[in-house]
């Protein structure tokens, strides 16, 4: 069967019935994990290897794997810091905030891969420019420090074997209001978000293998919001950057998606923009869209192929790796953890 360009949300713990059912839809080309879904490792593995076996080929594995504020899986994993944390120690050590960020991508990207997780969306590339829902989950607020650390942390990834999502074009980092709860719009000229916003997309658009899209309005660009908008996503991003990877939705469930009309009608607007996967996370919004949506929409197969991981270990030698005390890789978690501490003692 052929993937669709959805990729779900499941409630639990355990691939139940209608899971398995929703995940056979023709629609569908993977999975969104939550913490919800996460109650130790074992679970995952049974957990993750039903959704493998779910259908062939086999469906994308995605998470938000980013550290701080937005970690999905926490024990038994290592307490990564928010991406802040790295700008913060570029402005005293410069070559050590290198170091920590290129770490950060690669004990990340090696955990979940050692999993079964294909993806984790990851790196944030906004700029820490006072929204509330970005704040310190953006490397800087400085496009050039983004671009230099960002650049670590991508490389830290791809030596791991995952493949990089740069979030969330053209940035939302500049804009108090949360997309999540509440419709965004950045007023700024086109020529301003250019200056800004848009460089670290720009200068690591060959380095990024997916871009994931804001769902924020730009109206000197365009009354829709991004992830609807085919002047963004085609002549922007496919044209004036050449860009050739993988554009994912946000999640069509947030407050800021639904001004276009149901989940039917945000799904194809999507589409038919230029995104070539599609988010729907909240079990209740997956359980709407694919009660009443066919299967007519295109085949995703080769977005979802170029996504999958290339795991280096498997969880297994992982376990072992840190029962037999490697120094190096327990050296690097803890390096990791202690920069999150110091983070939340200076406030």
């Amino acid at each position: 069967m052929k993937p669709g360009p959805i990729l779900i949300g499941i409630p639990g713990t355990r691939l139940d019935k209608e899971s398995r059912k929703q995940l056979a839809h023709p629609a569908v080309g993977g999975v969104v994990l939550f913490s919800r879904n996460f109650e130790d490792g074992e679970q995952l593995d049974v957990l993750i290897s039903d959704i493998r076996a779910a259908r062939d080929p086999r469906p994308l594995i995605c998470i938000d794997q980013e550290g701080g504020r937005v970690q999905r899986l926490t024990d038994g994993f290592t307490r990564l810091p928010p991406l802040g944390a790295l700008g913060t120690l570029a402005c005293s050590d410069p070559q050590k905030a290198l170091d920590m960020a290129y770490r950060h991508g690669r004990v990340m990207a090696t955990e979940m891969l050692a999993c079964g997780i294909d993806l984790s969306f990851a790196p944030v590339l906004d700029l820490d420019q006072g929204s509330h829902v970005i704040g310190d989950r953006a490397l800087s607020g400085s496009p050039s420090e983004v671009v230099r650390l960002g650049r670590a942390y991508l490389a830290g990834m791809h030596d791991s074997g995952m493949k990089t999502t740069g979030k969330h074009f053209p940035g939302h980092g500049s804009i108090a209001a949360d997309s999540h709860i509440a419709d965004v719009c950045d007023s700024r000229t086109y020529d301003e978000i250019l200056r800004s916003d848009l460089l670290p997309f720009m200068e690591l658009a060959p380095e990024l293998d997916a871009l994931m899209i804001a769902h924020v309005v730009y109206p000197d660009v365009d009354p829709l919001p991004a992830g609807y908008s085919s002047r963004w996503l085609k002549d922007v991003l496919r044209g004036d950057l050449a860009y050739r990877g993988v554009i994912f939705s946000d999640d069509l469930g947030m407050h800021a998606a639904k001004a276009v009309g149901g989940l039917v009608e945000r799904t194809r607007l999507c589409l038919e923009a230029g995104c070539d996967l599609v988010l729907v996370c909240q079990p209740e919004d997956v359980r709407e869209l694919l009660s009443v949506l066919d299967d007519g929409l295109a085949d995703a197969g080769a977005a979802i192929t170029r996504l999958y991981g290339r795991p280096t270990v498997n969880r297994a030698e992982l376990v072992e790796v840190e029962r037999e005390g490697i120094k190096e890789w327990r050296r690097w978690r803890q390096s990791l953890e202690e920069l999150g501490y110091q983070e939340e003692a200076n406030g």
